[in-house]
C-alpha cells in the first residue's frame, strides 16, 4: 500500500512537471509567433498553472510523502513481527542475540517490546539483569505472586500489562 502511494506521487509530480513544461512551451511559442499576445500568455500561464499544474504537483507531493511515513510504519510493524514471532517461536532467547538477529538495538528491541505488551500482543517475562526474555503463557501467569524467574514474592505492578519482581528484576508481560 504504502509502495503503491509512493507510486501514485512519483506519477502526480512527473505528470504535473511534464504538463508545466508543455504548458510553458506552448505559450512562448504562441507569443513568439504571434498567435498569442502576451496579456492572453501571461492569463494562460497563471489560470493552467493554478487549475492543472500546482494540484497534480501538490497531490503527487503530498502521496509521495504519505507513502514514505506509510513505509516507515510498514517497516516497523514487520520489526515487531519479528521480534514477536522469534521469541514466540524459540520460547526464550538472549537479547544480545535478538539484537544481532533482528540488527537493530537493545533499546529498540525493548520499545518494540513495551509497545506489543501494550497493545495486549506479547505476554512473557524478561530478565534485564541476565539479559533473557521468555514467552510465557498469560493464563499460566495470571494471578500468580511468585516470580517466575527467581521464585521472590510479591510482584510489583509496573504499568499496564507489566508485573515486575523487585528481588531480581524480571519484568512480567501479561496480555488480556
Amino acid at each position: 500500500m504504502a509502495a503503491s502511494g509512493r507510486l501514485v506521487g512519483i506519477l502526480l509530480l512527473g505528470f504535473g512537471l511534464i504538463l508545466g513544461v508543455a504548458i510553458v512551451l506552448w505559450l512562448i511559442f504562441g507569443v513568439l509567433d504571434d498567435k498569442t499576445e502576451r496579456t492572453g500568455a501571461i492569463f494562460g500561464f497563471v489560470l493552467l498553472f493554478g487549475a492543472l499544474v500546482l494540484p497534480l504537483v501538490g497531490g503527487g507531493i503530498y502521496f509521495l510523502v504519505k507513502g514514505q511515513a506509510e513505509a516507515k510504519d510498514l517497516a516497523r510493524v514487520k520489526q515487531q513481527r519479528l521480534l514477536l514471532d522469534i521469541v514466540l517461536t524459540r520460547g526464550q532467547i538472549a537479547i544480545p542475540d535478538l539484537v544481532l538477529e533482528m540488527k537493530t538495538t537493545r533499546d529498540r528491541v525493548q520499545g518494540d517490546l513495551y509497545e506489543l505488551v501494550g497493545r495486549g500482543l506479547f505476554s512473557g517475562y524478561v530478565d534485564w539483569k541476565r539479559g533473557v526474555l521468555f514467552s510465557v503463557e498469560a493464563s499460566q501467569l495470571q494471578g500468580r505472586n511468585q516470580c517466575p524467574n527467581c521464585g521472590g514474592s510479591p510482584l510489583e505492578l509496573a504499568g499496564k500489562g507489566i508485573i515486575r519482581c523487585p528481588y531480581c528484576g524480571a519484568e512480567i508481560f501479561l496480555t488480556g
